[in-house]
């Protein structure tokens, strides 16, 4: 089964350096039948201003990934881990027993453009840690590239937790077929662009929620950019 899910159904956190849209329960925003897929807790497409940035504030027992898709965005935690992302740059926290970290955008000019996603670990009282990995864009060019996983062998960021973090960017007229393992779901968010999937069309902030699917197929309709999410179902 595949459920569409339109881009107004998000929740939003709009201030004046931030404009956050929120997949699950976060913030201000509560929904019920929307507080997390499996272990996947927070999915936000956020857009910093320049100039601005989050605080310091403190995180535990969450495994918090950022994906910049523009602009650049310094991180600093308690642990040590520091670094500035860049696009095609993906970044993991493990918030474990207890950390403090900042964001910035230290660009006069430039926004950022990044999705930030939290999983429930899957083991409670971790030590702190911090990673980044870089990959190129023609790795994701019209095919699906592992980001983040928690198999280590599969060649993406690791973090703790049985699940998996894909993403594409699709040239026009072109498509990904995609197979589920057994007893797996996903959640397909299109981050950018125009697609079909299995014929219905989805716009920019869409998302299809896939269960009890062996396959799916990804037709685009403009340059899209998308992320999924696979987890136990």
């Amino acid at each position: 089964m595949i459920t569409k899910r339109i881009s107004t159904n998000r929740g939003a956190t709009k201030i004046g350096w931030l404009e956050s849209y929120h997949s699950f329960s976060f913030n201000q925003y509560y929904d019920p039948n929307w507080i997390h897929f499996g272990p996947l807790r927070v999915l936000n497409d956020d857009k910093v201003a320049a100039g601005s940035g989050f605080p310091e504030h403190p995180h535990n027992d969450a495994e918090v990934i950022t994906y910049v898709l523009s602009g650049e965005l310094e991180h600093r935690d308690s642990s040590g881990g520091s670094g500035v992302i860049a696009p095609s740059q993906v970044q993991r926290m493990t918030t474990g027993s207890g950390v403090t970290h900042s964001e910035f955008n230290h660009s006069k000019i430039n926004p950022v453009h990044l999705i930030q996603v939290w999983f429930l670990p899957n083991q409670r009282g971790l030590k702190p840690s911090y990673d980044q990995i870089n990959f190129t864009k023609d790795a994701r060019i019209n095919k699906l590239l592992t980001i983040a996983s928690g198999n280590k062998n599969d060649g993406g960021l690791f973090f703790n937790q049985d699940a998996k973090i894909f993403a594409s960017c699709l040239e026009k007229n072109n498509s990904l077929n995609i197979s589920l393992p057994e007893k797996k779901k996903m959640y397909c968010y299109l981050i950018e662009g125009e697609v079909n999937i299995n014929e219905e069309k989805y716009f920019t902030g869409d998302a299809a929620i896939i269960i009890n699917e062996k396959s799916f197929i990804i037709n685009s309709n403009s340059e899209s950019e998308i992320i999924l999410f696979e987890v136990e179902g």
